[in-house]
């Protein structure tokens, strides 16, 4: 029973450890993770601060949009436009590239207002996210005044169901100028805010100074209007893809083509984007006719064996990356700790079965004096004597062990089972396997019980050896 339970102990804690590793890199690969790239330029706030230590700059991109800390592996030395797009595009083994734009802004939706976030998206755009649609299409063309929304966005709006969503519009608001009220943007030519003219319009952070004040009252409220033409609907994903936003694009309930994105986030500024923006172009890290690019872009690979290709042309083309590959050996050392702490437990139980098992051999040599006296009177030697015991203990260990084992697997099955039936279940979650059984483990624990059987059957077999025939025939 003590090899029982000790081996059933290791190996349901060392099964959950590996279920668990094994559960993580398997949602990676359902979320899309390995065939995507993370790609990053130079940003306007780097370029802004051109005096300080690399190591100092902590944050590069302060009053911007957050999103999961994806981390580049070294410093750019690109700005990544549009240029930089299309030669991306063209590197053997990459489907496609999508710029990422994101800001926040308050809309007006069905007569309600709030803060939204909004990202802008390629047209056509080939990305997972926008294939599953509740009601209407994708934006037609990449100049259209048309956007898509989520589901949950279109019941904070106030709509009943997504189809009464469509063909609704979505209204962009600001206290500046709109759009339509400003000068068409000349090529090779610096908007009046980009440079640093007096008259620019932009004052301290961002307000209007001096005769602007007279220009336009302050609590003027001007608006981009977008027709919206498709709401996108919830996927529904089994195992281990359920629930999260798929690939390393950042999710947004509500979706513009990129160039209107990138237009507003243009003629839209926060104040220390304006500053970031006014430095860099005085310290001559931005030309006055360059455009600042995007912040980052996510590539996608079309087999994850190009990643590693993909990113050492990257590397060369000098830009900045991050990959999900990155953290695979992090990962893999802390469940490696995991399931050694978790294999130490179990150990401990199986190290305590050892000593039940050197006590029962001695008192099975104390109950069988006389029969191992009667061995050694009719001839037989102590290497007998101990082959014995041996085989003894080596029985209790692997029966042990097999028995602990099919123990293991029908605690990993019954705890599986509870699982799913009282926390996921009742969360609308499908069934989820948290436990590894593999091959190697459910043998190398009854081995290991075998091994340890038999060294704590060493003193017994040793002391039942010594034993004088003539004293033990003597023995009651």
């Amino acid at each position: 029973m003590g090899v029982i339970v000790g081996v059933a102990v290791i190996v349901t804690m060392v099964s959950f450890g590996l279920g668990l590793q094994r559960n993580m890199l398997s949602r990676f690969r359902a979320l899309d993770l390995f065939n995507e790239i993370r790609v990053f330029g130079k940003s306007v706030f780097s370029m802004a601060m051109t005096n300080m230590d690399a190591k100092q700059k902590r944050d590069e991109n302060p009053g911007e949009r957050r999103g999961p800390a994806f981390r580049s592996d070294k410093a750019p030395t690109r700005i990544l436009d549009d240029a930089a797009v299309a030669e991306i595009q063209k590197i053997p083994g990459v489907a496609y590239v999508e710029p990422d734009i994101g800001f926040t802004t308050y809309i007006r939706c069905n007569g309600k207002v709030f803060p939204q976030s909004v990202a802008g998206a390629s047209v056509p755009n080939y990305s997972s996210r926008f294939k599953t649609f509740a009601a209407g299409q994708m934006i037609s063309r990449p100049d259209a005044d048309e956007a898509v929304v989520s589901d949950v966005l279109t019941e904070t709006c106030g709509y009943a169901k997504p189809a009464d969503a469509i063909g609704q519009t979505i209204e962009f608001l600001t206290t500046r100028a709109d759009e339509q009220q400003q000068p068409k943007e000349k090529p090779g030519v610096a908007k009046p805010d980009e440079t640093n003219n007096d008259d620019s319009g932009i004052g301290f952070f961002g307000l209007p100074l001096g005769d602007e004040t007279d220009k336009a009252p302050a609590n003027a409220i001007t608006a981009r209007t977008f027709k919206i033409v498709g709401v996108l609907g919830q996927e529904k994903r089994e195992g281990a893809a359920q629930g999260g936003p798929v690939g390393l694009m950042f999710s947004s309930s509500l979706y513009v083509p990129l160039p209107a994105a990138r237009d507003w986030v243009k003629k839209h500024r926060n104040p220390m984007g304006e500053v970031a923006l006014a430095l860099a172009r005085q310290s001559g890290q931005l030309g006055e006719s360059e455009n600042e690019g995007y912040g980052s872009a996510v590539v996608r690979v079309n087999d994850p064996v190009a990643l590693t290709q993909v990113r050492t042309r990257l590397t060369e083309l000098g830009f900045g990356s991050f990959s999900i590959v990155d953290q695979l050996d992090q990962i893999r050392t802390v469940f490696l700790i995991i399931d050694s702490v978790l294999g130490l437990l179990g150990g401990i139980s199986l190290l305590v079965a050892s000593f039940g098992i050197a006590n029962t051999m001695i008192m099975s040599i104390l109950e069988r004096t006389r029969e191992i006296g009667i061995m050694k009177a009719i001839g037989a030697e102590d290497r007998e004597i101990k082959l014995i015991f041996f085989f003894e203990a080596a029985v209790i260990g692997l029966t042990g062990g097999i028995i602990g084992s099919l123990a293991a697997w029908g605690i990993d099955g019954v705890a599986n089972r509870l699982a799913y039936r009282f926390v996921l279940k009742p969360q609308g979650a499908s069934f989820v396997d948290f436990f590894s059984l593999p091959p190697y483990l459910w043998m190398g624990a009854i081995l290991f019980a075998l091994t340890v059987s038999i060294l704590a059957a060493l003193y017994p077999a040793a002391r039942a050896a010594r034993i004088d025939p003539v004293r033990a025939l003597r023995h009651d």
